[in-house]
Order: structure tokens, then sequence, then C-alpha cells
């Protein structure tokens, strides 16, 4: 799992995202709205627009929410012309830093992410400047106590998966291709094995390993990125130990 996955999830359970449930609800509504304008409303046809609806209910968005972000994508009522964009850049130490936004105002979006880059000690790269350490690849996270190796690894890998590894804290993590993520999801579902997290990501190739000032400033970037209302995701390839990253979280 990369770094910026840890950090993520180390967010998570400290709750900042919840503190913010109206931000992340605007986040998982954008992605909704460009699924459905993309590829239409109906989610049994629309694979993108599914797995943002099992987001959005992983993250317990209200159903009337997820109705009207749809209606918003199909133009049944008026909504903003969300564009899709990915910045690359560096961060502290060299670190690699993949930015997806969804944004209505492209010049205010790169004004502002390049300020985060720069105000972090980072700077952003050109279009592919980055963008090859990184595969696409769909993970998803599984709880210490919920169920067992083998009955898991024999659920995952019958559904699609790549690889079922087990965590430190005797949690698991399923890692599949993109495409695969959704079927590996509802095979987990109709053995009723709950999982903590489910999402399409980037794993990078390599990795920076980062401690001290740069590991905090390159914590301190990513998350002022993550705070952004126009960033949807932020990718970076830092490896940095667990006690200094559970200690900044």
């Amino acid at each position: 799992m990369s770094g910026h996955s840890k950090w993520h999830n180390i967010r998570l359970r400290k709750g900042k995202q919840d503190a913010e449930r109206g931000k992340l609800f605007t986040k998982l509504a954008k992605e909704i709205i460009v699924a459905a304008r993309s590829g239409g409303g109906n989610p049994d046809s629309n694979l993108r627009l599914r797995m943002s609806i099992a987001t959005a209910r992983q993250n317990s968005m209200p159903a009337e929410n997820i109705k009207r972000a749809i209606q918003r994508g199909t133009g049944e009522i008026e909504g903003a012309n969300y564009e899709e964009l990915t910045y690359e850049g560096y961060g502290p130490g060299g670190v690699a830093v993949l930015v997806n936004c969804l944004t209505d105002n492209k010049q205010r979006t790169v004004a502002d992410v390049r300020a985060i880059f720069s105000k972090n000690g980072g700077r952003l790269g050109e279009s592919g400047s980055v963008g090859y350490l990184f595969e696409p690849k769909g993970v998803i996270e599984i709880e210490a106590d919920v169920t067992n190796e083998d009955t898991l690894m024999e659920i995952a890998i019958e559904a699609g998966a790549e690889d079922v590894q087990t965590l430190e804290d005797g949690g698991f993590e399923i890692t599949t291709a993109p495409e695969d993520l959704n079927p590996v999801r509802e095979a987990l579902e109709a053995a009723k094995i709950a999982y903590a997290s489910a999402e399409s990501t980037m794993i990078p190739s390599t990795t920076v390993q980062l401690a001290g000032k740069e590991a905090t400033q390159v914590l301190r970037m990513v998350d002022s990125l993550e705070d952004h209302d126009d960033v949807q995701n932020v990718f970076a390839n830092f490896d940095i130990p667990a006690e200094e990253m559970a200690a900044a979280g």
C-alpha cells in the first residue's frame, strides 16, 4: 500500500472526515455527477456510477443526496459542469504526487494547487512527469477478526482479486485490477464479510523514504491538498515510519 493510503486511513480513523462530513458529501456528489454525465444515470449499465454510489453509501451519504447528484449529472435538474483534471508534481525529498480534481473553474484550481505545492516545499511538474510511477488498482481493507485468511482468500480470488495480504494489525488488504474492484466488493457483501474501505487508488512502483522535517512537510502538503474543495484524490509515493505518521495524524 502506498504511503499516502496509510496516511489517508489514519485520518479516517482519527475522525477528521466525520468532522467535515459536509465537505466529504460534496466531493462524493461531484464524482456521482460526473459519472452520471459521462455514462448515464443507470448504475446497472454504468460501472463508474455504480462504484461512486457504493462509495457514497459506504460513507453514509443520504439517499436523497445521491439521487439529486445523479439527476444533476443526467441534466434532470440544473448543476455545475465539472471538468476532470490531474496535476503532477514533486513534494519535499523528491516525492512524486498525483492530484485528481473535479472543478468548474480550471484557472482557480491550478493556481490553488500550485500555491499548496510551493508553500510546502514542493513544485508542480509537467504532465507525465510522475504519472508513469503509479499503476491504477482497487484496494479493499478488512479489519481484524471479521473473517479468517483462508475464507477471505477463497472468496476474493474466485471473484477476481489479484492478491490478499495480512496486515500487521491482523486485518487484510485485497488488491484488484481496477475493473475487478466492484465484483470483489460484491462477492464480499454476498458472503456478509464487512470491509472497512474499498477504493480505486494508484499504487506507486517505487517509494521515497522520508523522516523528520521532510516527512512533516509532505504530510502537511497532502493534508492541505485533500482539504481543497476541488481535489478528489491525492496519491504520493512517500514511505514514512508508522509511528511518525500516527503522531502527525
